[in-house]
């Protein structure tokens, strides 16, 4: 039965997700294959109820199958993200939002770190998952390098237990590897690694999973889409013109036909340089206002922007995120991002309820 099972995924890793050079079995979107008295039966699961490919890629696997195997009796199941039973780690995460770049070196984990932090000020109760997974950061940023997360029993099941700073809760493959050797990993490993993380954490009762991503876009992105329902998805750029270009890439995948994952908005990074001696001084040394001219292009909410200061990288160096100080001018920039952010989802999710209704 295996091998019949691996036979039939073979051929339909030849069928390509629209507008992707991605298959739909390396998208596991390919779920519950079953053979029986010469017919064959399995899942495909989309992201999005209305996924404009749906009867294409249905009707391509059904070929295939009947061309290449002699399956007469060919059963596509289509579900959707929405429709699959949640995960036992994520039942009580009531929004997953992902925060993404178009390159590296932005800062995206810092404005993660420090948003998770600021929304555990502002009284939510918060996750981060460190999905950089080949640059994790997490651990550094909250002085908490050493820590082994160690298995928990939660309804019959091992669930990873996280650890827990600043009132965030926090998994990353850095708590797993060896910090001091390259971490050497093929896409799928790399996929499941995530997967693992999101869903096999014992997140309990949160209101905000904040997922930092690796910069880009990759396989690891897709697949967060087809695991997780995303609340949505944050962008950060520096105001320069190359980092604007590169974002542009990120927000046009998530809103893509196949991901359509709403970009909640931008958040400008390093926006301008405040020396600590002239803190009524800004110098605008990547360029001025490009992410909030480039938000106001797309129609996206500018949710923050984040002034240089040194206290933010000796926050990140020493383990202490600046948004832990409200009273700074860098605390309170982390302050109004989160509130922004709240403020986001609450819209997206009222906009998403009035168009269901619409369409119902």
């Amino acid at each position: 039965m295996q091998e019949l099972v691996k036979e039939i995924r073979d051929v339909l890793a030849e069928v390509k997700y629209p507008g992707t050079s991605k298959s739909i079995v390396a998208l596991d979107m390919v779920q519950n294959i079953k053979v029986e008295d010469g017919q064959v039966s399995f899942r495909l699961v989309f992201q999005k109820a209305n996924d404009p490919f749906v009867g294409a890629v249905s009707k391509k696997c059904e070929a295939l199958l009947k061309e290449k195997l002699n399956y007469t009796g060919v059963r596509v199941e289509t579900v959707f993200v929405h429709d699959l039973e949640k995960p036992l780690a994520l039942e009580k995460v009531k929004h997953i939002l992902a925060v993404s770049s178009g390159k590296g070196g932005v800062g995206k984990s810092t404005v993660a770190s420090n948003l998770a932090v600021a929304l555990a000020k502002l009284g939510y109760k918060v996750g981060l998952v460190d999905a950089d997974i080949f640059g994790p950061s997490i651990p550094k940023m909250f002085d908490c390098e050493d820590a082994s997360p160690y298995m928990v029993e939660v309804g019959g099941k091992e669930l990873i237990d996280p650890v827990v700073k600043y009132g965030v809760k926090l998994l990353s493959i850095g708590f797993f590897v060896d910090p001091n050797s390259a971490t050497v990993w093929r896409g799928p490993m790399a996929s499941n690694a995530l997967k693992q993380m999101v869903e096999g954490g014992f997140w309990d009762e949160l209101d905000f999973m904040l997922i930092d991503l690796p910069p880009g876009t990759s396989d690891i992105h897709l697949t967060l889409v087809q695991t997780v329902a995303l609340s949505g998805a944050i962008v950060v750029s520096t105001p320069q013109q190359v980092a604007l270009a590169d974002a542009v890439k990120g927000i046009n995948m998530f809103e893509s036909p196949g991901i359509q994952v709403p970009v909640l908005g931008v958040v400008e990074n390093m926006s301008w340089f405040t020396p600590a001696e002239l803190p009524d001084n800004k110098y605008y040394i990547f360029g001025k206002e490009g992410a909030k001219k480039l938000a106001d292009e797309k129609g996206l909410r500018l949710l923050g922007q984040i002034p240089i200061v040194q206290s933010i990288m000796e926050g990140g160096e020493a383990g202490t995120p600046v948004a832990l100080d409200e009273t700074s001018v860098t605390g309170e920039a982390f302050r109004d991002l989160a509130r922004n952010v709240v403020a986001a989802v609450e819209e997206t999710g009222e906009t998403a309820h009035r168009v269901r209704v619409t369409k119902g």
